[in-house]
C-alpha cells in the first residue's frame, strides 16, 4: 500500500526527505504529462508566488498550473499548511550557517537574518507562510538550531537566546512582508499610497503646529533606505539581549 500524505510528511520530518512516488498521467489527447511529485509541486508553487504573489497560491491555482485536480495534490501534500512548510523549508535549506564564533557572533546572527530576508523577498509575500506556524520541517529547525548556537556562543543567556530567536524571526518575517506589500503597490496601477521621501517631507512640513516634533525632525523620520532601518532594528534587538556574566 502506498504511503499516505501524512506518512510522507512524517518521513520528511524524521529524515529530511520522504517517499515521493511519481504518478504517471495521461492528458485528454493521450499524450503523457509530467508526473506529479513533491518536487514538481514545490517548483510550480514557487513559480506562482514569484510571478503572482503569495496570495495567488491556492491548492486550486496550483492544481490548474500542474494540469490536474486538487485531489491529485493531496496524494503528496497534506494541505496548504503542509505546502507552506515545504516552501519555507526549501528557502531555509539555502541559508549558510557559519560555525559559531564568540568574537563575531553579532555579525553572524545579522548575516543569517539578512539571508532569510533576501530569500523571502525573492517570492513576494511568502513570509506570510511563517506566521502562526509551529515548525517541524528539519530545514526550518536547522535555522533555529544554528541561530541558537550563535547566540549561545556569544554568551547570551539561554532563555534570552530562545526568545531572541523568536523576536528576530518575527521581525524578519514582518519586514519582508511589508517590503513585498510596498513593491506590489508600486507595481500596481494606483501607486498613490506609496510616496517618496520628498513627498513625505512636504506632507510633514504642512502639518499644523500641534505636531512640532514631527515637523522639526522630518529629515530624521524619513532618512535611510528600508535596509538601513532593517540593520538598525536588528542591531537594537541583538545588543539588547542579556548576556551571561563572564
Amino acid at each position: 500500500m502506498a504511503p499516505t500524505p501524512q506518512q510522507r510528511r512524517a518521513a520528511r520530518h524524521q529524515l529530511g526527505g520522504g517517499p515521493d512516488a511519481p504518478a504517471a498521467r495521461r492528458g485528454p489527447s493521450g499524450g503523457r504529462k509530467k508526473p506529479i511529485t513533491v518536487e514538481a509541486i514545490i517548483g510550480t508553487a514557487f513559480g506562482i508566488v514569484e510571478s503572482e504573489g503569495y496570495e495567488a497560491l491556492t491548492m486550486r491555482r496550483l492544481a490548474t498550473a500542474l494540469e490536474t485536480g486538487p485531489s491529485s495534490l493531496y496524494a503528496h501534500v497534506v494541505n496548504k499548511e503542509d505546502l507552506d512548510e515545504l516552501l519555507i523549508g526549501r528557502l531555509c535549506a539555502e541559508i549558510d550557517l557559519p560555525e559559531p564564533d564568540p568574537a563575531a557572533w553579532r555579525q553572524q546572527i545579522t548575516s543569517v537574518c539578512a539571508q532569510l530576508r533576501d530569500q523571502y523577498l525573492r517570492y513576494p509575500g511568502i513570509s506570510q507562510a511563517t506566521f502562526a506556524a509551529a515548525p517541524s520541517n528539519l530545514d526550518i529547525l536547522r535555522i533555529t538550531e544554528g541561530m541558537l548556537a550563535i547566540l549561545l556562543a556569544g554568551g547570551v543567556e539561554p532563555q534570552a537566546a530562545a526568545w531572541g530567536i523568536d523576536a528576530l524571526s518575527l521581525y524578519v518575517n514582518a519586514y519582508s512582508l511589508e517590503v513585498s506589500l510596498v513593491n506590489r503597490r508600486l507595481a500596481g496601477s494606483d501607486d498613490a499610497w506609496v510616496v517618496g521621501r520628498d513627498e513625505l517631507m512636504r506632507r510633514f512640513a504642512a502639518l499644523p503646529e500641534t505636531f512640532p516634533h514631527t515637523k522639526r525632525h522630518a529629515a530624521e523620520l524619513t532618512a535611510g533606505t528600508s535596509h538601513d532601518r532593517f540593520d538598525f532594528t536588528l542591531g537594537l534587538m541583538i545588543d539588547g539581549l542579556p548576556r551571561a556574566a563572564r
